[in-house]
């Protein structure tokens, strides 16, 4: 499985014997992403994890958390603990709720896929799947959670590799500081991609 990652959540993963399958194509990620498209995942409703617009007009199954708000698109409702196909891919949805930054405030849904029992995309949660991860795509920085979660996050999830996602508000300086640290105490292989690089 080809995985190319774009900017902020948006990734891309392409297999020879399955179709192409888009995650989290928000309103920061490159058009590009989603050129030739068979199906998208979207973790939450959130416009950095997806463009409404380009979604809109896109003609491919858009799925989504059953509680997302996303007017303008006929998304296939997914909860969590369900399991699907989306673009020939094997799917599970897990978690349920998006971090909170303050108070209670997000309070909206959001789905962590895992993709072919290999590949686990959180969104804007540090929820655990019950299952094992070959690669974690871990956020870097957001409003609701600090570096040493991140730390913690990769620790628990204990894959093989993680890809540092969830960087476009992060200057260079803090995604150099970022990187480092999870380079060091993550315990996993970890690499971070600019965007339009293969995994």
């Amino acid at each position: 499985m080809r995985v190319i990652k774009y900017t902020h959540s948006c990734v891309r993963l392409e297999r020879d014997d399955l179709g192409v399958l888009v995650i989290d194509p928000g309103v920061w990620s490159e058009p590009d992403a989603l050129r030739g498209a068979d199906a998208v995942l979207v973790t939450h409703e959130h416009a950095d994890h997806v463009d409404v617009l380009r979604l809109a007009g896109l003609g491919v199954p858009v799925y989504a958390p059953k509680e997302a708000v996303l007017p303008g698109i006929d998304t296939v409702e997914v909860s969590a603990g369900e399991e699907f196909l989306a673009a020939g891919y094997r799917i599970t949805a897990h978690g349920g709720r998006h971090a909170t930054i303050y108070g209670d405030l997000p309070d909206c849904a959001n789905l962590g896929y895992v993709v072919e029992e290999s590949l686990y995309h959180p969104g804007d949660s540090l929820h655990v799947p019950v299952v094992p991860v070959e690669t974690l795509l871990v956020p870097l920085y957001a409003p609701w959670m600090r570096t040493s979660e991140a730390i913690d996050f990769v620790r628990e999830v204990g894959p093989e590799r993680a890809v540092g996602i969830h960087d476009a508000q992060i200057n260079e300086r803090g995604l150099a500081s970022v990187n480092g640290w999870l380079g060091e105490e993550a315990r996993a292989a970890y690499r971070w991609l600019p965007p339009g690089s293969r995994l």
